[in-house]
């Protein structure tokens, strides 16, 4: 069972946590983080998603606190609106995917991947195979729902698409938010979707026979990634490698024992 999946089990049964507790690890962190600085990190989407469980674990247990630094996550409308937020001073460090920064430098945003949580592409399309959806080829005059035209989700299928002669133009994409990605799927209201594993799952759990695409197969797309400014880098660079590092902790935690990990998440 996948970490993703293991985190699903855990919130459906444990959603009754007590509210003791949670206001006693309020007071624990308000504590911890009084002598820290305090700095905000931009999220590409919700940190409820699974897929920001080392984010999350790094802040819970500790890690940026521990590091000198109290961090405040606040989400932005995708990887690519994340990547330029920060090359105008808005953010000192964000997270997007390792594309971003390939994607967005042409254009004069002065962003730098500092950090790649992990090998290979993070995009997956899930599609219905009751709409005729078996390999990617199939996606031509298909909806396929995404995050947001700003987020690199989308730019990771344009170029899937691409590596089978398909243009942005032969499809109907929509940008409809993080709510509705994977649920307009399960609704039928679209035939597939650009998605993070977090939202496959979801689809899988909620539409009997599904077809699970990975970009990786037709794309050279990357992981999850930790993104700064040029002007950051060379500012802040204490700053920029503790939250690296701090995130990387909360990573190494996941992979180490991923059914406690999940525990901590919950």
């Amino acid at each position: 069972m996948s970490f993703v999946e293991t985190i699903g089990r855990r919130l459906r049964g444990r959603l009754s946590t007590s509210a003791l507790a949670a206001a006693v690890c309020v007071i624990a962190a308000a504590d911890s983080a009084a002598a820290a600085e305090k700095i905000t990190y931009l999220l590409p989407a919700p940190p409820s998603l699974p897929a920001f469980a080392p984010w999350v674990l790094a802040k819970h247990l500790g890690y940026y606190s521990d590091a000198g630094y109290d961090v405040e996550f606040v989400v932005a409308r995708g990887g690519v609106d994340v990547a330029k937020q920060i090359g105008v001073g808005n953010a000192p460090i964000g997270g997007a995917i390792g594309d971003t920064p390939i994607i967005v430098r042409g254009n004069g945003v002065p962003v730098k991947a500092v950090g790649l949580m992990g090998g290979g592409a993070l995009t997956v399309v899930v599609g219905r195979n009751d709409r005729g959806i078996e390999k990617l080829e199939d996606l031509r005059g298909k909806k396929i729902s995404v995050l947001a035209f700003q987020d690199t989700t989308y730019y990771a299928l344009l170029g899937a698409l691409a590596a089978k002669g398909i243009s942005k133009n032969d499809v109907d994409a929509q940008a409809v938010g993080p709510a509705a990605v994977a649920s307009l799927v399960v609704a039928g209201t679209v035939d597939a979707c650009a998605c993070t594993p977090d939202w496959e799952i979801n689809v899988k759990d909620g539409v009997n026979d599904t077809v699970s695409l990975p970009t990786t197969d037709y794309f050279q797309s990357m992981s999850q990634a930790i993104l700064a400014s040029d002007k950051m880098i060379a500012e802040r660079p204490d700053m920029v490698r503790a939250i690296v590092k701090a995130t990387l902790k909360g990573m190494q935690f996941v992979m180490n024992d991923p059914s406690k990990a999940a525990n901590a998440y919950v």
